[in-house]
Order: C-alpha cells, then structure tokens, then sequence
C-alpha cells in the first residue's frame, strides 16, 4: 500500500480502490523533556468535547495529542491513517470499509475498537448535539461492524472526500460506554494523557507508556499548554523563555522576535482566510447589493500590508485557498471601488447605510484594527460601520452565529467540499451567514460525488463564482501560518499548512535537538 495525496486521491479516482494508511516517517528524534506553549485561543467555556471545539488551544490540545481521529493529514499533505489502518470504497465511493489499528488503547486501559469509532460518530448526530461535524456524520446512513478492527459506512451519495472528512478535529474517538466519563477528564487514545486542566488557562499532559505511535511521533515526556491570549504577553514569554513556542506571532513585534538569536519564526502558506460574515436572514445583509457594496468598500491590499504586515494575500470574498486543487485564482477581483459601492447603495433602495461590525482579536490578531481600517475605507462610499469592540472571552460563544455582522476567521480545510459543507451548506452548524443560493447547493452536492477531476474543477469554479458575487461573507485576505519557537526545537524539515503549528501536530511532531 502507497500513501495517497489530496491531489492525487481525486485527479485519479483512486478512491475506488484501496487507500493506504501508514505511519509517520521515522527520522533521528530526540525524547525527553517538558514542551511549554503559550498559545492563544483559549476560553473559560473549553471542555475535552470535541464536538464544540473551535479555536487553536483546544484543537491543540485535544486533537493534536490527548485524542486521534482515524485519519490525519500528514505534514506533507498526504492522508494517513491514525486509527485507521487501511480503507477502501465501492466505485462510486458510496460505501467505504475502514480496517482498524489492532493492540491501542485509551487511557483508562479499554481496548480500542469497531464500537469505539461507531459511538464516537454517532455523538454527532445525537439529539440537540451541536457538532460542527454533523454535516460529515449526518452523510452516513448506516455504519456496520464487520468485525472488533473492521467497520464499514454507508453514504447517502458518494463522496469522494470521504476518508479526508474524517481527519477532522472535531471527530475525535471516545471510549464506547464511558463517553460521558471521557468527555469529563479527557480520556482519548492520544500520545498523551491528562494530569491537569484549568479551562482557559493551563493543561498539563504526559506521555502515554508503550503506545502504538512509540517510535514514530510524541518525543516529550511532558506538555504544558498556557492560555496566553494577549498578543503582547505571549510574545514576551517566549522571549524571557517562559515558553517554548507560540502561535500568532503578532506582527506588532515580530522584528523583536527576529532580533532574538534563541528564536526562530515558522511561516507557512496554507487555506486560512480572515473573515467579516453577515447573517444574511436579517436586513440590510439579505440585500444582495449591500452585501456587494460592502465588498466593494474594503481596501483589500492596505488591510493586507498594514494588518498582516504582508504576511498573507488579497483574498476574493471565497474561502477555497491557494493551497486548495481547484482554487479559482482567476475569478474576477472585487475591487475597492467606492463609486461602485455608492451605486449598489443607491439600487439597493437606499440613501446610505449605517450597520454594526462586532469585533475582538480573539477573533483574529488585528481583527479589530482590520475592522477599524474597514471602517475607514467604506467612509468613502458613504457608508458608515459602527466598531463594536467585544470582549474576547466568551467571543465565539457570544457573538459569532449571533451578532449580525462580526469578524472571524477559518483556518480553510484539505478540501473544496470539506470547506464549503462545513460552513457554506444549507442548515449545518457553522454556516454563519445562513445564505442561500439554489444552484451553489445544488452543485455542492454534485461535485461532492464527482470523481472525473476536470468535471470537478468547472463545478467548484462556478460555485466560487457564485460565491464571491453574491455570497454573504466578505473574505478579505488570506492569512498566513505564522507561529514562532525557541531554537531548542526543531522538526523533520516539513511543516503541515491545514491548520497553525504544524497542523495542530506540533506536540507530537516537534522534539527538543
């Protein structure tokens, strides 16, 4: 069996066959030592629920070594299996067969098995569960144990995504039976395993005793994970060396950093866009032609060199990357062009606009200044945005999904279908617009079973186009990966680009040289 690529899992239809799933590659690490991260992204509301998860700390700290998942995407953008061995699919990718890892078990000593994975996905689907995932696990419509390490899934229409969909982060495996119990202390079958945690404000891990990744992944012997959410803060611990790595590095003081011959700054080009999303069910947003005069009254490039420091791109009102196989690079650029957006103002019926924009750099580091220059630029269009600056604990709770329009980002997904039916299909979790178009829908769904890789590409196109025309998310910029650490660590030479910090791997990638 071969590993398999995103790029070449769809250009060359071998989701009918089978997939590989091996291990990580082994390379001359290092074990011991206490890892200390002071990360941002943590609130007081974090929990070992996997299903609420969403911003960096917990995704770090559950998803990147606590918990597994049965895929993962690996630093060189190739799928392999986690808790998965191996899987394979009917020709028309509808049903897909997962053969299981034998000998795991989770931390309070429970075999690992076929129930394990079919309990853990049903969580999704649970009543009254909120699961950003439940658009992955809704698509199943049976699953069947074929045997304790063999479980087979049966979609309602073919997906050719499929064994990426479930690298998730939020379809973390829990132990049948004690899921409750395991929810509660945090008990997955992750290199490491908990000894403290004080939502929002510090995790203690330890490594895992003769687990099946020994050898190949998790080289401290400890982990300690710091809330750090101010910028400023974080950014000074890993320069008096309370720290050894951060993540958003605040481009404020990055010459400071790099001034500082212990740290080095790791920089990669990924899917992660910033983000203004309107709830297009309550007025002016169900507008289409306010929501088109607010794309035309960003100044894209001004936010990209002042609020990223030119660490990032312009960005097109999509939320498929660069980094993406069927990224549209060449849809027509919504331009900042204040005349054009007091036209739509004027077809829209209206004699100028007043709308609210909530903002807080949880949201983003700079979402405020971003928020602050967006202000400035639409001044020039007659339109007039009311800063609303909110707290940052509690902000993804408090205020995204609910206020009208606010700041927010996503780190992007491996995948177009990944992305869009996680946030952008009709009636799912995170859709944080609520819009609705009936030809993007109808061609999510097509393109999803789509195999023929040139089909495909023309599909995605036309919903990108669809999108950044009339879509109720404005997309300025595309963000960069940029976190920074202590030249005591170091890695195998490939950094993953799915989400920050070697993909939310750092803990088990990373060692002390």
């Amino acid at each position: 069996m071969t590993n398999i690529s995103r790029r070449g899992l769809l250009a060359s239809g071998a989701a009918a066959g089978v997939l590989a799933a091996t291990g990580m590659p082994v390379r001359a690490q290092q074990k011991g030592g206490t890892l200390r991260l002071g990360l941002a992204g943590a609130n007081t509301s974090d929990s070992w629920d996997s299903r609420t998860h969403s911003d960096s700390y917990m995704i770090m700290a559950a998803h990147g070594a606590v918990f597994d998942t049965l895929t993962e995407v690996a630093a060189n953008g190739e799928l392999v299996g986690e808790l998965a061995d191996s899987w394979e699919a009917t020709p028309d990718a509808k049903t897909w067969t997962f053969k299981l890892k034998t000998g795991v078990t989770f931390h309070n000593g429970k075999a690992f098995g076929a129930d394990d994975v079919i309990e853990s996905l049903n969580m999704h689907v649970a009543e009254g569960a909120k699961s950003a995932a439940k658009p992955i696990v809704s698509a199943i419509t049976e699953m069947k144990k074929l045997g304790e390490h063999e479980v087979q899934m049966t979609l309602k229409a073919g997906n050719a995504d499929f064994p990426f969909l479930l690298s998730d982060y939020h379809i973390c495996i829990y132990p049948a039976g004690q899921i409750e119990e395991a929810v509660a202390k945090g008990i997955g079958t992750g290199m490491y395993k908990v000894e403290a945690f004080d939502p929002g404000v510090r995790t203690l891990l330890s490594r895992v005793d003769s687990h099946y990744k020994d050898g190949k992944a998790g080289w401290f012997d400890s982990v300690e994970l710091i809330a750090i959410n101010d910028a400023s803060a974080r950014m000074n611990a890993l320069m008096t060396g309370q720290v050894d790595a951060v993540n958003r590095v605040d481009f404020k003081t990055e010459s400071l950093l790099k001034a500082n011959p212990m740290v080095s700054i790791s920089e990669v080009t990924g899917n992660q866009h910033y983000t203004f999303p309107m709830l297009t069910g309550l007025s002016p947003f169900d507008n289409v032609k306010v929501r088109q005069a607010l794309k035309h009254s960003i100044n894209r490039q001004e936010m990209v060199n002042k609020v990223l420091q030119g660490h990032g791109a312009v960005a097109n009102d999509i939320p498929i990357g660069p980094a993406n196989q069927y990224f549209a690079s060449d849809l027509p650029q919504n331009e900042y062009d204040p005349d054009m957006a007091k036209h739509l103002i004027k077809e829209a019926g209206l004699d100028g606009l007043q709308v609210d924009l909530s903002a807080s750099n949880a949201a983003f580091g700079g979402a405020v200044d971003a928020a602050l220059l967006y202000q400035a630029s639409a001044k020039g269009a007659g339109i007039d945005i009311n800063v609303v600056q909110e707290p940052e604990d509690g902000y993804w709770s408090n205020v995204w999904l609910k206020k009208a329009w606010c700041a927010c980002y996503w780190s992007g997904r491996a995948t177009e279908d990944w992305m869009f039916s996680t946030a952008y299909e009709s009636g799912v979790p995170w859709n944080d617009t609520g819009w609705e178009n009936a030809r993007f829908q109808e061609l999510l769904l097509t393109a999803r079973a789509e195999l023929d890789s040139a089909k495909r590409k023309d599909q995605y196109h036309e919903m990108q186009m669809i999108m950044s025309k009339e879509g109720g998310t404005v997309i300025p910029m595309y963000a960069n990966y940029v976190d920074a650490h202590s030249n005591k660590l170091t890695n195998s030479g490939t950094v993953g680009n799915v989400f920050q910090m070697d993909s939310s791997r750092l803990i088990e990638r990373w060692w002390f040289a």
